[in-house]
């Protein structure tokens, strides 16, 4: 794969990701008590694509990193092992959350009753996701694939992540900010890094209409 079509293949999958995860996201927040099934089978659904995606994209960001700078390759594979991680523990908490919805005789909140969740999705998530997102930012400055706001901001955001990881001490109550479950720990995060990955994957696919030659650095911005 050259590095045009990797960073073609990259943007649109990221763009793909992040529209996904930007219709899910408010789902969580349309009922204050247990939600309907439909509405918690529907976000759950809508996530899975979303994660499809994901790991399209992790895969050609990969390719990308190594196009760019074969020397660089092990960088872009940890990124790659990072979003996959991060995409699988995902998945499996939302099939344990449909799972437990379809079974229910009644509506039931399953980022209450699914205890199985609670740090798949926050703790572990979150160190997952600093840990892609650390790779990534690291990927695009040695390679200059994108301007460094792109990298900075990987950074950035790596870092926020790994400032909920001690989440899963502070019990498990979703109306809660910081806790196991909270909105902030789960949700919030959730919406940054969709719209981090929707404006990252824009100026991916604006970089490949420039047809840069293999390994020439990105313009500086």
């Amino acid at each position: 794969m050259n590095e045009t079509v990797a960073r073609r293949l990259t943007g649109i999958s990221g763009i793909a990701t992040a529209a996904a995860l930007i219709v899910e996201v408010p789902l969580y927040f349309v009922y204050s008590g247990p939600p309907p099934d439909w509405n918690v089978l529907a976000r759950l659904l809508i996530g899975a694509v979303a994660l499809a995606f994901l790991i399209v994209f992790v895969t050609a960001f990969r390719e990308l990193v190594k196009a760019a700078d074969p020397a660089q390759e092990w960088v872009g594979t940890m990124a790659f092992a990072g979003g996959l991680v991060y995409a699988t523990i995902t998945l499996v908490s939302s099939g344990l959350e449909a799972g437990a919805v379809i079974a229910a005789d009644r509506p039931i909140d399953p980022t209450i009753a699914v205890s199985g969740t609670y740090i798949l999705y926050g703790s572990i998530g979150r160190l997952m996701l600093a840990l892609f997102l650390t790779a990534v930012g690291y990927g695009i400055s040695r390679t200059n694939l994108l301007p460094r706001w792109t990298g900075r901001s990987a950074f950035v955001l790596a870092g926020v992540n790994l400032l909920f990881v001690p989440s899963l001490f502070f019990g498990n109550t979703p109306a809660h900010f910081y806790a196991a479950n909270g909105w902030g720990t789960t949700a919030m995060m959730g919406a940054v890094l969709s719209y981090w990955l929707l404006a990252l994957s824009i100026s991916i696919c604006r970089s490949a209409t420039r047809r840069l030659p293999v390994g020439s650095p990105a313009p500086r911005l």
